[in-house]
This record gives structure tokens, C-alpha cells and sequence, in this order.
């Protein structure tokens, strides 16, 4: 069954989430957070995702911006850095993080091969928005998808139903992207064609069900859809 969307998770996927405090880190005036950046932007991403994860279980669900503050929060405490000014900053370079190099091009290349594409996002309507108007990418999507419209994080099933209630497509037409392990499995497991793109090297998630394909970046996805 050929496919006809091609599905993108957004946060570490499109966009470098590392990017805020890695930029932050490179201006003048900022050796603290220099000293300790790689550390925060990996704690403000794991406890990002965990807060998802158990608000979905206990069904506490709130916009992505809190999660995303909380662990922000937790994050700079960890790391040893007490600034309200330091963390504003840090948190208005959320809204600008950069589309990784080769996005562009593998989105053009997409639609002018006819497929129908999309971000299907824990992020709030307002985040994505952001992201994907700082980065220019809007031309080349179809839809931005935010769980917002069922007020649950993934990996809940009802969040995957989106691709198919927008695109009127069954799970094998669908090839769901994301640089999340878990999400990537957990796509696989509702029956979407997975790829994870595996920027880190990390060893695979010990899950019931397996992404189908492991890239390094995202450049292959079109050759990779063409082929299923």
C-alpha cells in the first residue's frame, strides 16, 4: 500500500530543541550557563517529555508551555543556576529554535512528489506556530497537528487518530517520523510505517513494538517513502 502522508513529530525532529541553550550559551556575559549547557538542554528535554508522559497517565493534562517551563525549572536547579533573567531568556529562544539543515529540502522534495505532509506535535497550536514560522518551513506543510485538539501527550492512541481523521488515510499509508524512540515504537505499534531518526546513537527502546527504519538525519525520508 503506497504511502500518502508523511507524518513529523516536531521537537527533536524538525526542530534542535538543544538550540536555546546552546545559542544562550554563546553570547557574551554567559560563562555560567556556557559551563553547563550540554547538561541542561539533555535534563530540560527528559524532564520535559517525563512530565508528558505522567500527566497523560494521571490525566492532568495542561498546554506543552508548562511541561516545558517546569522542566526548564527543574533543569536550571539541577545545573546549579538560580537567574529569572537567564531562564526568560532561555525560554523566548524556545519560540525560535532552528529547523535542522536538511529539513527544507526533504519537505520540498515531499510535496513535489505529490505526498501529503504534516507535524503531528505534543507542542501547543501557538508553540508549533512559532517554531514553524521561525524556521519557514509552512509552505511545504499541509498541517501542523497539536494534541491539543484531544487534550492528551502521546503516545496515547487517540493522538495518532489525528492522521488519519485529517487525511482520511489508514495506517499503512502513513509513514510517521520522529527522533523519539518511544514515540517511533509506539507509532509502529498502532500501525503506522515508522522511521527513527536517531541523531544520538542511542540503543533501541525496549518496547513491544520496533521502529521499521533507523536514519542518522532526515535526508533519506523521501527516497524511504518512495520505497514503501
Amino acid at each position: 500500500m503506497p504511502i500518502k502522508a508523511c507524518v513529523f513529530d516536531a521537537y527533536g525532529t524538525l526542530f534542535d530543541v538543544a538550540a536555546a541553550a546552546r545559542i544562550l550559551a554563546e553570547q557574551p556575559g554567559q560563562d555560567q550557563l556556557a559551563a553547563v549547557w550540554p547538561k541542561l538542554a539533555a535534563d530540560w528535554r527528559l524532564k520535559q517529555l517525563q512530565y508528558t508522559w505522567l500527566r497523560a497517565i494521571t490525566g492532568d493534562h495542561v498546554p506543552f508551555w508548562d511541561v516545558t517551563c517546569d522542566g526548564l525549572d527543574w533543569a536550571m536547579e539541577a545545573s546549579g543556576l538560580d537567574d529569572p533573567e537567564l531562564r526568560e531568556m532561555l525560554l523566548a529562544l524556545y519560540w525560535e529554535l532552528p529547523a535542522y539543515r536538511e529539513v527544507p529540502e526533504m519537505l520540498a522534495t515531499l510535496k513535489a512528489r505529490g505526498y501529503q505532509t504534516a507535524i503531528l506535535s505534543n507542542g501547543s497550536p501557538d508553540m508549533l506556530d512559532g517554531a514553524v514560522d521561525f524556521a519557514g518551513v509552512r509552505t511545504w506543510l499541509d498541517d501542523v497537528l497539536s494534541v491539543e485538539s484531544v487534550g492528551i501527550f502521546k503516545p496515547a492512541r487517540v493522538v495518532y487518530d489525528m492522521v488519519g481523521d485529517r487525511f482520511d488515510t489508514t495506517p499503512g499509508e502513513v509513514l510517521f517520523v520522529s527522533s523519539n524512540g518511544w514515540d517511533a515504537a509506539s507509532a509502529a505499534a498502532y500501525g503506522f510505517h515508522t522511521v527513527w531518526v536517531n541523531r544520538a546513537g542511542e540503543p533501541m527502546d525496549r518496547l513491544p513494538a520496533k521502529p521499521a527504519h533507523v536514519l542518522d538525519d532526515l535526508t533519506g525520508i523521501p527516497a524511504l517513502a518512495g520505497d514503501l
